[in-house]
């Protein structure tokens, strides 16, 4: 990237102003990349049966999952290492992550015909959270009413006084 396009992207960047991710990390951070992790699934972890181990390894594959045309394929030994922890614990943690139907792991085999790091589909757990959309629009549209009646003044009051009157 020569530095006249570099200049030309921060201009484009600046119009369109920052990101809260940048504001909050910086530009010099994320100019290494970021990891968009919707907040359903982080707000519906225990509710999806998801450990923090399990959780982790989800964000891990999401971090190598750039095009949505072509699932993620780390190899174990550096999903292992990137979370300290043991190859071993790692299998266990994404076979429960399977067998709950998040996740699904082809197995890809190399020119010479060994094995090849896996190929982890997550079409399962990206189904699971959508279906969890309703659920979070009536939490959020039930905040933002609780919200609404404590900015405004006697709001709560005049809501109970029409309520016993109806």
């Amino acid at each position: 990237m020569t530095n006249e396009t570099t200049q030309e992207n921060q201009a484009a960047a600046e119009k369109r102003g920052k990101s809260s991710t940048e504001r909050i990390f910086g530009a010099e951070v994320i100019s290494h990349g970021f990891t968009g992790v919707p907040n359903i699934l982080v707000r519906a972890q225990s509710r999806l049966g998801i450990s923090t181990t399990q959780f982790n390894i989800i964000v891990q594959l999401l971090s190598y999952w750039i095009d949505p045309t072509r699932p993620p394929f780390p190899p174990k030994r550096e999903l292992a290492q990137r979370m300290s922890i043991t190859q071993q614990t790692l299998r266990i943690n994404i076979k429960a992550l399977e067998d709950k139907g998040y996740i699904s792991r082809i197995q890809q085999k190399t020119a010479a015909g060994d094995y090849g790091s896996n190929i982890y589909r997550l079409d399962g757990l990206v189904a699971k959270i959508k279906e969890l959309v309703p659920d979070f629009d009536e939490e959020r549209d039930e905040r933002r009413k609780a919200r609404t009646k404590t900015e405004i003044p006697n709001a709560r009051r005049n809501a109970r006084r029409s309520a016993d009157k109806g």
